[in-house]
Protein backbone atom coordinates (compact mmCIF):
# COMPACT_ATOMS: atom_id res chain seq x y z
CA UNK A 1 0.00 0.00 0.00
CA UNK A 2 3.00 2.21 0.38
CA UNK A 3 3.43 5.17 2.88
CA UNK A 4 0.94 6.14 5.02
CA UNK A 5 1.22 9.24 8.31
CA UNK A 6 0.13 8.68 11.31
CA UNK A 7 -1.11 11.43 13.39
CA UNK A 8 -0.89 11.43 17.59
CA UNK A 9 -2.37 14.24 19.42
CA UNK A 10 -1.00 14.78 22.46
CA UNK A 11 -2.16 17.92 25.13
CA UNK A 12 0.74 20.36 23.99
CA UNK A 13 1.65 19.04 20.35
CA UNK A 14 0.27 17.17 17.80
CA UNK A 15 2.88 15.10 15.95
CA UNK A 16 2.63 13.33 12.30
CA UNK A 17 5.14 10.63 11.16
CA UNK A 18 5.44 9.25 7.58
CA UNK A 19 5.54 5.71 8.15
CA UNK A 20 6.93 2.93 5.87
CA UNK A 21 4.95 -1.00 5.75
CA UNK A 22 7.29 -2.51 8.28
CA UNK A 23 6.66 0.42 11.35
CA UNK A 24 9.72 2.41 10.87
CA UNK A 25 8.77 5.85 10.97
CA UNK A 26 10.86 8.20 7.81
CA UNK A 27 9.79 11.53 8.83
CA UNK A 28 8.40 13.29 11.65
CA UNK A 29 6.92 16.83 12.05
CA UNK A 30 5.26 18.72 15.44
CA UNK A 31 3.41 21.73 15.61
CA UNK A 32 1.74 23.21 19.07
CA UNK A 33 -1.53 21.45 20.04
CA UNK A 34 -3.95 24.81 20.33
CA UNK A 35 -6.52 25.45 22.66
CA UNK A 36 -9.71 25.23 20.44
CA UNK A 37 -11.56 22.80 18.40
CA UNK A 38 -11.44 23.59 15.42
CA UNK A 39 -7.81 25.05 15.40
CA UNK A 40 -6.92 21.65 16.38
CA UNK A 41 -8.15 20.50 12.81
CA UNK A 42 -5.96 23.02 11.27
CA UNK A 43 -3.16 22.08 12.85
CA UNK A 44 -3.43 18.62 12.06
CA UNK A 45 -3.58 19.64 8.44
CA UNK A 46 -0.44 21.39 9.07
CA UNK A 47 1.44 18.38 10.75
CA UNK A 48 0.63 15.99 7.98
CA UNK A 49 1.65 18.70 5.27
CA UNK A 50 4.62 19.80 6.83
CA UNK A 51 5.22 15.54 7.65
CA UNK A 52 4.79 14.51 3.70
CA UNK A 53 6.85 17.11 2.54
CA UNK A 54 9.55 14.70 -0.43
CA UNK A 55 7.41 11.91 0.12
CA UNK A 56 4.25 10.10 -1.93
CA UNK A 57 1.60 9.64 0.75
CA UNK A 58 -1.41 7.08 0.20
CA UNK A 59 -3.16 7.93 3.60
CA UNK A 60 -3.25 9.34 6.87
CA UNK A 61 -4.02 7.95 10.17
CA UNK A 62 -5.53 9.76 13.27
CA UNK A 63 -5.02 8.42 16.88
CA UNK A 64 -7.92 10.50 18.75
CA UNK A 65 -8.64 10.35 22.69
CA UNK A 66 -12.30 9.36 22.63
CA UNK A 67 -15.16 7.14 21.32
CA UNK A 68 -14.95 6.87 17.66
CA UNK A 69 -17.37 5.57 15.32
CA UNK A 70 -17.39 2.25 13.46
CA UNK A 71 -16.78 3.81 10.14
CA UNK A 72 -13.79 5.51 11.77
CA UNK A 73 -15.23 8.46 10.80
CA UNK A 74 -16.58 10.45 13.39
CA UNK A 75 -15.12 11.71 17.14
CA UNK A 76 -18.66 10.90 19.37
CA UNK A 77 -16.73 12.30 22.50
CA UNK A 78 -13.62 13.35 23.30
CA UNK A 79 -12.73 13.89 27.05
CA UNK A 80 -9.66 16.48 26.93
CA UNK A 81 -11.02 18.58 23.46
CA UNK A 82 -14.67 19.74 23.21
CA UNK A 83 -15.42 17.17 20.12
CA UNK A 84 -19.18 16.24 19.73
CA UNK A 85 -19.54 14.34 16.95
CA UNK A 86 -17.04 15.81 15.34
CA UNK A 87 -16.94 14.52 11.69
CA UNK A 88 -13.00 14.35 11.84
CA UNK A 89 -12.59 12.59 8.99
CA UNK A 90 -14.32 14.45 6.47
CA UNK A 91 -12.79 18.00 8.12
CA UNK A 92 -8.98 16.75 7.34
CA UNK A 93 -9.60 15.05 3.84
CA UNK A 94 -10.68 18.37 2.83
CA UNK A 95 -7.37 20.05 3.77
CA UNK A 96 -5.12 17.27 2.77
CA UNK A 97 -6.27 15.63 -0.03
CA UNK A 98 -5.99 12.54 1.00
CA UNK A 99 -7.94 9.97 2.47
CA UNK A 100 -7.87 9.76 6.55
CA UNK A 101 -9.30 6.99 8.77
CA UNK A 102 -9.86 8.17 12.66
CA UNK A 103 -9.08 6.02 15.17
CA UNK A 104 -9.62 5.59 19.36
CA UNK A 105 -5.53 6.39 20.35
CA UNK A 106 -5.52 3.42 22.85
CA UNK A 107 -6.44 1.37 19.92
CA UNK A 108 -3.75 2.56 17.91
CA UNK A 109 -1.05 2.30 20.22
CA UNK A 110 -2.15 -1.66 20.46
CA UNK A 111 -2.24 -2.17 17.10
CA UNK A 112 1.53 -0.80 16.97
CA UNK A 113 2.42 -2.89 19.71
CA UNK A 114 0.84 -6.00 17.98
CA UNK A 115 2.19 -5.84 14.59
CA UNK A 116 5.55 -3.86 15.11
CA UNK A 117 6.52 -4.45 18.84
CA UNK A 118 6.09 -6.48 21.95
CA UNK A 119 2.86 -8.86 20.44
CA UNK A 120 4.76 -9.70 17.00
CA UNK A 121 4.12 -13.57 16.85
CA UNK A 122 0.91 -13.45 19.17
CA UNK A 123 -2.46 -13.95 17.28
CA UNK A 124 -4.45 -12.72 20.81
CA UNK A 125 -3.31 -10.07 23.03
CA UNK A 126 -4.71 -7.68 25.21
CA UNK A 127 -3.13 -4.25 25.63
CA UNK A 128 -3.11 -2.01 28.30
CA UNK A 129 -2.10 1.62 28.99
CA UNK A 130 -1.06 2.72 32.46
CA UNK A 131 -0.74 6.38 31.70
CA UNK A 132 -2.29 9.18 33.89
CA UNK A 133 -5.31 7.11 33.38
CA UNK A 134 -5.84 3.72 31.68
CA UNK A 135 -7.02 2.52 28.54
CA UNK A 136 -6.03 -0.52 26.00
CA UNK A 137 -7.00 -2.28 22.68
CA UNK A 138 -8.15 -6.21 22.16
CA UNK A 139 -6.54 -7.82 19.15
CA UNK A 140 -7.90 -11.19 18.75
CA UNK A 141 -7.35 -13.32 15.84
CA UNK A 142 -5.49 -10.88 14.01
CA UNK A 143 -7.92 -8.37 14.08
CA UNK A 144 -8.39 -5.34 16.09
CA UNK A 145 -11.65 -5.48 17.94
CA UNK A 146 -13.84 -2.29 18.30
CA UNK A 147 -17.12 -3.24 19.14
CA UNK A 148 -20.25 -2.89 17.49
CA UNK A 149 -20.32 1.21 17.48
CA UNK A 150 -16.74 1.55 17.95
CA UNK A 151 -16.41 1.87 21.33
CA UNK A 152 -14.66 -1.41 22.79
CA UNK A 153 -11.66 -1.88 25.23
CA UNK A 154 -12.65 1.59 27.12
CA UNK A 155 -11.07 -0.84 30.06
CA UNK A 156 -10.47 2.10 32.46
CA UNK A 157 -14.06 2.78 33.21
CA UNK A 158 -14.70 -0.67 34.08
CA UNK A 159 -16.50 -0.77 37.65
CA UNK A 160 -14.37 -2.40 39.45
CA UNK A 161 -15.44 -0.95 43.19
CA UNK A 162 -19.21 -0.52 42.99
CA UNK A 163 -20.09 3.07 44.12
CA UNK A 164 -16.26 3.77 44.63
CA UNK A 165 -14.63 6.71 43.67
CA UNK A 166 -15.28 9.39 41.79
CA UNK A 167 -14.15 9.13 38.09
CA UNK A 168 -13.59 11.81 35.70
CA UNK A 169 -16.47 10.07 33.28
CA UNK A 170 -18.61 10.50 35.78
CA UNK A 171 -19.08 7.29 37.50
CA UNK A 172 -17.66 5.08 40.26
CA UNK A 173 -15.39 3.24 41.11
CA UNK A 174 -13.79 2.84 37.82
CA UNK A 175 -10.36 0.81 37.01
CA UNK A 176 -8.33 3.84 36.04
CA UNK A 177 -9.36 5.10 40.19
CA UNK A 178 -7.11 2.09 41.19
CA UNK A 179 -4.76 1.44 38.68
CA UNK A 180 -3.30 4.76 36.70
CA UNK A 181 -0.37 7.21 37.36
CA UNK A 182 -3.09 9.41 38.95
CA UNK A 183 -3.72 6.38 41.54
CA UNK A 184 0.18 6.07 42.39
CA UNK A 185 0.21 9.38 43.23
CA UNK A 186 -2.34 9.25 45.51
CA UNK A 187 -1.66 6.53 47.36
CA UNK A 188 1.97 7.95 47.78
CA UNK A 189 0.59 11.15 49.00
CA UNK A 190 -2.16 9.11 51.52
CA UNK A 191 0.97 6.78 52.87
CA UNK A 192 3.36 9.50 53.19
CA UNK A 193 0.84 11.42 55.19
CA UNK A 194 0.04 8.11 57.68
CA UNK A 195 3.72 6.79 58.57
CA UNK A 196 5.83 9.63 57.07
CA UNK A 197 8.79 8.00 59.15
CA UNK A 198 8.35 5.52 56.47
CA UNK A 199 8.31 7.84 52.98
CA UNK A 200 11.87 9.81 53.96
CA UNK A 201 13.72 10.02 50.60
CA UNK A 202 9.94 10.17 48.85
CA UNK A 203 9.40 13.16 51.27
CA UNK A 204 12.82 14.70 50.69
CA UNK A 205 12.04 14.87 46.89
CA UNK A 206 8.46 15.98 47.37
CA UNK A 207 10.02 19.31 48.88
CA UNK A 208 9.09 18.15 52.23
CA UNK A 209 5.35 17.44 51.85
CA UNK A 210 3.06 14.66 50.88
CA UNK A 211 1.59 17.15 48.53
CA UNK A 212 5.05 17.81 46.79
CA UNK A 213 4.84 14.34 45.68
CA UNK A 214 4.78 13.38 42.06
CA UNK A 215 4.83 10.57 40.08
CA UNK A 216 8.52 10.68 38.90
CA UNK A 217 9.69 11.19 42.90
CA UNK A 218 7.60 7.82 43.21
CA UNK A 219 9.74 6.07 40.35
CA UNK A 220 13.09 7.36 42.33
CA UNK A 221 12.35 6.88 45.84
CA UNK A 222 11.09 2.65 45.35
CA UNK A 223 14.33 2.57 43.63
CA UNK A 224 15.93 3.24 46.43
CA UNK A 225 13.97 1.14 48.77
CA UNK A 226 11.78 4.18 50.14
CA UNK A 227 9.10 1.62 51.90
CA UNK A 228 5.83 3.88 50.99
CA UNK A 229 7.33 4.02 47.40
CA UNK A 230 7.53 0.35 47.29
CA UNK A 231 4.03 -0.18 48.90
CA UNK A 232 2.36 2.63 46.21
CA UNK A 233 3.77 0.27 43.27
CA UNK A 234 2.84 -2.48 45.01
CA UNK A 235 -1.27 -1.52 45.88
CA UNK A 236 -1.45 0.05 42.20
CA UNK A 237 -0.21 -3.22 40.74
CA UNK A 238 -2.62 -5.07 42.85
CA UNK A 239 -4.98 -3.24 41.06
CA UNK A 240 -3.64 -3.65 37.95
CA UNK A 241 -3.50 -7.44 38.20
CA UNK A 242 -6.72 -7.91 39.58
CA UNK A 243 -8.23 -6.30 36.32
CA UNK A 244 -6.49 -8.39 33.99
CA UNK A 245 -6.98 -11.74 35.76
CA UNK A 246 -10.79 -10.37 35.15
CA UNK A 247 -10.41 -9.79 31.41
CA UNK A 248 -8.46 -13.35 30.90
CA UNK A 249 -11.93 -14.67 32.19
CA UNK A 250 -13.12 -12.74 29.42
CA UNK A 251 -10.43 -13.10 26.04
CA UNK A 252 -8.25 -15.64 27.26
CA UNK A 253 -5.17 -14.23 25.59
CA UNK A 254 -1.88 -15.31 25.15
CA UNK A 255 -0.36 -12.34 26.65
CA UNK A 256 -1.27 -8.64 28.27
CA UNK A 257 1.18 -5.85 26.53
CA UNK A 258 1.37 -2.92 29.26
CA UNK A 259 2.29 0.08 27.82
CA UNK A 260 1.97 3.78 28.85
CA UNK A 261 4.35 5.74 31.05
CA UNK A 262 3.95 3.40 33.85
CA UNK A 263 5.49 0.64 31.84
CA UNK A 264 8.52 2.51 31.52
CA UNK A 265 9.73 1.48 35.14
CA UNK A 266 9.79 -2.13 33.81
CA UNK A 267 9.89 -5.12 36.40
CA UNK A 268 9.58 -2.22 39.25
CA UNK A 269 5.73 -2.35 38.38
CA UNK A 270 5.35 -5.61 35.51
CA UNK A 271 6.71 -8.19 38.85
CA UNK A 272 4.32 -7.32 40.74
CA UNK A 273 1.31 -6.90 38.63
CA UNK A 274 2.39 -10.20 37.58
CA UNK A 275 2.22 -11.48 41.00
CA UNK A 276 -1.53 -10.03 41.41
CA UNK A 277 -2.25 -11.44 38.07
CA UNK A 278 -1.61 -15.05 39.42
CA UNK A 279 -3.30 -14.55 42.54
CA UNK A 280 -7.10 -13.48 41.13
CA UNK A 281 -6.56 -15.93 37.87
CA UNK A 282 -9.49 -18.42 38.16
CA UNK A 283 -8.06 -21.67 38.18
CA UNK A 284 -4.42 -20.48 38.09
CA UNK A 285 -3.01 -23.12 39.20
CA UNK A 286 -4.54 -25.58 36.73
CA UNK A 287 -4.92 -23.58 33.17
CA UNK A 288 -1.86 -21.63 31.38
CA UNK A 289 -1.61 -18.14 32.27
CA UNK A 290 -1.00 -15.26 30.02
CA UNK A 291 2.49 -13.76 29.85
CA UNK A 292 2.32 -10.37 30.69
CA UNK A 293 5.01 -8.14 29.02
CA UNK A 294 6.08 -4.27 28.52
CA UNK A 295 4.89 -2.64 25.24
CA UNK A 296 7.80 -2.19 23.26
CA UNK A 297 7.44 1.06 20.87
CA UNK A 298 7.00 3.54 24.07
CA UNK A 299 5.23 6.69 22.99
CA UNK A 300 5.72 6.21 19.29
CA UNK A 301 3.21 3.33 19.33
CA UNK A 302 0.39 5.44 18.27
CA UNK A 303 1.51 7.38 15.29
CA UNK A 304 3.03 4.02 13.93
CA UNK A 305 -0.08 2.23 14.83
CA UNK A 306 -2.60 4.61 13.47
CA UNK A 307 -0.79 4.87 10.42
CA UNK A 308 -1.04 1.55 9.57
CA UNK A 309 -4.64 1.25 10.28
CA UNK A 310 -4.57 4.04 7.37
CA UNK A 311 -3.77 0.97 4.80
CA UNK A 312 -6.84 -1.12 6.39
CA UNK A 313 -9.43 -0.27 3.60
CA UNK A 314 -12.46 -1.49 5.92
CA UNK A 315 -12.88 -1.15 9.39
CA UNK A 316 -11.42 -3.70 11.87
CA UNK A 317 -14.10 -5.39 13.27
Amino acid sequence: MGLTIGVDIGGTKIAAGVVDEEGNILSTHKVPTPSTPQAIVDAIASAVEGARAGHDIVGVGIGAAGYVNRQRSTVYFAPNIDWRQEPLKAEVEARVGLPVVVENDANAAAWGEYKFGAGKGHRNVICITLGTGLGGGIIIGNKLRRGHFGVAAEFGHIRMVPDGLLCGCGSQGCWEQYASGRALVRYAKQRANATPENAEILLALGNGTPDGIEGKHISVAARQGDPVAVDSYRELARWAGAGLADLASLFDPSAFIVGGGLSDEGELVLDPIRNSYKRWLVGGNWRPVADVIAAQLGNKAGLVGAADLAREPDPIM
